[in-house]
């Protein structure tokens, strides 16, 4: 066993950036081992590892195998130890037939990262075939008149060994008449002639029969033999001669069986039968040989199909004969012309599948390409679609790598369909398409996406706890746990805001709950924002800001402002008799804790003392009098009004008015009898609060008093005291004298006196001192009056 090693291989490097490939080293030159033919399966070719230079146990870590042309298994490594072994006995014969030297390729190809190494196995002949000869029997017919010295060819031996293990030489049974000269043809196999050394005499002797012997120059040599029968038959002295001794042609190897190949043609001087020549293989063999010879015309036919990749070129020797046995011979060299019948192959060495998605340049698939064909037929190029972010890149030798372009992005395409299309340059071109798929595995470079940036929810007042309000969104462009969105509530920007007892959320599917019950007049509005994330690693997400509006429902009933409604004693109107039909006796003012048309009030007059007398204006609450007073009018009246809102259902509330008529502002007024009663019951709280409005109403007029006595001594004018007398007791009273100012146009004086024993903090207005106003004036001062009564705060 010899294992020739060659130079040192120039290296050059192509960089391809992969998750486990680096760099790749490809070799000029090739390592060359020789092995004998069937040598035992097992067998130590060489240490693969020691060879090239790498450690031991690299060729594992590396990822090391054999590629072979084809899918057939020769060798086996064991990446452990770097050797190199015989998978099954190989025979030279079956693998390269009569090719020399008989030499095997195969490539080392390191996955991690991917390398190469060429080799080569060159198999070397052992003497295992014996020299054969195709025919058991050679019949040769020689006249008697052949003078010694002529030589007959004889037909060779076939030896499927090369070299020295071939037919070296020829010899042939003793005898007196015959020896055999061994000579060597140009293709360098050795035929034999047979000589006559002694002239023959067919009364002597008419038929010999000898034995022919083909040795090899193997070590121990092998030999075949056949026997050899001779005629000796009557004077026939012209052997047949062809017109040319070497016919050459070319044949193409998609030519169809029984097509004419050449036509070889003798002639033979002699006359009658002698001069009759047959055409003959000499060689004779059947099997071998796919061609057939028309024994009268010298036709070469075509028997079978030709291969180019099997048999490029084929030599005929044709025989003629004449009919007295005399024969010439011609040889024809026949040249099989390739055509382009093979479609070229494609080997896949390897192949990912799923590529991850925004990685930089990455290997999908090695493999190799071939075509048995030759010249322009055996030369291939190599494509894949023009719209794929892939390339194809040549590598070493006919081996390409399919890599990624750019960065892949899965959520625009998950998976990519690769025609490979190898196609040769014959006439016509023949290709070969492999089709494989590239799975893009996904990444997390996607954070939800709401739906909406702001949602605006709706929900009513008072409702149910644990009700569903609405939801929220996000779909994620990622695949798997990189695409599953799980939602969360935000820390509300105001932290006086109760949010964790106001709504939850649903962190699978968004859906939103209100935990309690919501009031529209405590709270109208919130905002709080929500998180989607992703369970990819690491986790993305993305906010959304949810407005929750509170819709009003009609919970709240009309409260009426004015008059009050506070349990105190009722006040009471006054109406001047004088007073003309749309006179302002009063306004009830009235509110409403709702909103929209839940707040829109109206007034009705839902009792009176005498309908029609009085009237209430349905928009403001204003009351006034429907006509003008009489004298018949009763002097006290109950009113009962009812403040509705425009819900649905409506609410409302009523209140109660007392209104007195009165002949003008001089008119004593006393309480009534209802009221005297309602002002006994008065609750503490509300007695306390009229005392302390009494007080300050009284240092008021007090101020307001000293005022006028100090207008009215400069007038020179003597001031009569009246005196004004209560329930529980009399109060001085005094003259209050108002000229041009609060809300009146004219100067009045009015004799003011305070209830003390009516638990209110009113003040009664009785009549003026100046007498005889003008009828006209009434309507326009009673307004005065009431306005400035308000103005004041009194009732």
């Amino acid at each position: 066993m010899e294992t020739a090693l060659a130079k040192t291989p120039q290296k050059r490097q192509v960089l391809f950036l992969a998750i486990l490939m680096l760099l790749w080293e490809a070799g000029s030159d090739s390592i060359r081992y020789s092995i004998p033919e069937e040598t035992e399966s097992g067998s130590f070719v060489a240490n693969l590892a020691k060879d090239l230079g790498l450690r031991v146990g690299e060729l594992a870590t590396r990822g090391a195998r054999i590629h072979y042309k084809g899918n057939k298994q020769l060798l086996e490594l064991d990446v452990e130890t770097g050797n190199l072994l015989l998978y099954e006995k190989l025979d030279r014969e079956v693998l390269c037939g009569v090719t020399d030297p008989c030499i095997l390729y195969f490539q080392l190809l390191l996955e991690n990262p991917v390398q190469f190494f060429q080799a080569d196995l060159q198999l070397t002949d052992i003497n295992d075939h014996s020299p054969e000869f195709l025919d058991k029997e050679m019949l040769l017919k020689i006249p008697e008149s052949v003078q010694p010295g002529t030589v007959f060819p004889l037909k060779i031996a076939q030896d499927f060994d090369i070299g020295s293990n071939t037919v070296q030489n020829y010899t042939i049974s003793p005898n007196s008449h015959f020896h055999v000269v061994t000579h060597n043809r140009g293709d360098g196999r050795k035929y034999p002639e047979l000589m006559l050394d002694k002239s023959l005499d067919r009364e002597e002797q008419s038929e010999l029969s000898l034995t022919l012997t083909a040795l090899d120059g193997g070590d121990p040599p092998r030999s075949g033999t056949t026997a050899v029968r001779i005629e000796v038959v009557d004077i026939n002295d012209n052997a047949p001669a062809f017109l040319q001794s070497l016919y050459e042609v070319q044949v193409p190897e998609n030519s169809p069986p029984n097509s004419l190949v050449v036509v070889v043609s003798a002639q033979d001087l002699d006359a009658g039968t002698y001069g009759n020549v047959r055409y003959t293989l000499f060689q004779g063999n059947q099997v071998i040989q796919p061609f057939v010879v028309d024994e009268v015309t010298g036709e070469i036919h075509l028997k079978k199909a030709l291969d180019f990749e099997a048999t490029r070129y084929y030599n005929v020797e044709i025989a003629g004969t004449d009919g007295g046995g005399l024969s010439g011979k011609c040889t024809v060299a026949i040249e099989v012309v390739d055509v382009n019948d093979n479609a070229p192959e494609l080997t896949m060495s390897m192949l990912t599948s799923t590529t991850p998605e925004n990685s930089p340049e990455t290997v999908v698939a090695v493999f190799s390409v071939s075509d048995p064909d030759s010249g322009d037929n055996g030369r291939m190029v190599c494509s894949i679609q023009n719209d794929l972010p892939f390339l194809l890149k040549p590598t070493f030798k006919n081996f390409y790598t399919l890599v990624t372009e750019k960065p892949l992005d899965r959520e625009s395409q998950a998976e990519y369909n690769i025609t490979i299309t190898v196609t040769d340059l014959g006439t016509p071109r023949l290709k070969t398409q492999h089709n494989i798929t590239v799975t893009v595995s996904d990444v997390n470079d996607n954070a939800p996406a709401f739906s909406q940036t702001t949602y605006t929810l709706r929900v009513r007042e008072n409702n149910s706890p644990a009700l569903h309000i609405g939801s929220v969104s996000a779909t994620d462009r990622d695949s798997g746990a990189n695409a599953q969105v799980t939602y969360s509530l935000l820390p509300p920007a105001d932290p006086q805001l109760p949010l964790a007892s106001l709504v939850s959320i649903n962190a699978d599917n968004g859906q939103l709950f209100a935990l309690r019950s919501l009031d529209y007049e405590a709270l109208q509005a919130f905002e709080f924002g929500v998180r989607a994330a992703d369970r990819g690693s690491p986790a993305l997400s993305s906010q959304a800001r949810v407005r929750v509006l509170v819709l009003d429902d009609n919970d709240n009933a009309p409260f009426v402002l004015y008059p009050p409604q506070n349990g105190s004693a009722p006040c009471t109107e006054l109406v001047p008799r004088a007073a003309e039909a749309g006179y302002l006796v009063t306004k009830v003012v009235a509110v409403d804790g709702d909103s929209g048309q839940n707040a829109w009030l109206s007034y009705q007059l839902l009792k009176a003392t005498e309908p029609g007398l009085f009237g209430v204006w349905a928009h403001n609450g204003e009351v006034r009098t429907a006509r003008l007073l009489s004298e018949r009018d009763a002097v006290k009246h109950r009113l009962v009004v009812l403040v509705r809102d425009n819900g649905e259902p409506p609410r409302s509330a009523s209140v109660t008015l007392h209104v007195l008529l009165v002949d003008g502002f001089s008119q004593p007024y006393l309480p009534l009898p209802e009221v005297a009663a309602a002002e006994a019951r008065a609750d503490p709280l509300t007695v306390y609060l009229v005392v302390a409005l009494a007080s300050v109403s009284s240092l008021f007029l007090f101020s307001v008093l000293v005022f006028v006595a100090v207008r009215l001594c400069r007038r020179s004018r003597a001031a009569s005291a009246g005196r004004c007398s209560g329930p529980e007791g009399h109060f001085p009273g005094h003259l209050v004298d108002v000229s041009g100012a609060g809300t009146l146009s004219q100067s009045y004086q009015y004799d003011v006196c305070l209830t003390g024993g009516s638990g209110t903090s009113e003040f009664k207005f009785l009549k003026p001192i100046i007498p005889n106003f003008p009828p006209q004036g009434i309507g326009k001062e009673m307004k005065e009056n009431a306005t400035f009564r308000n103005s004041f705060g009194f009732n």
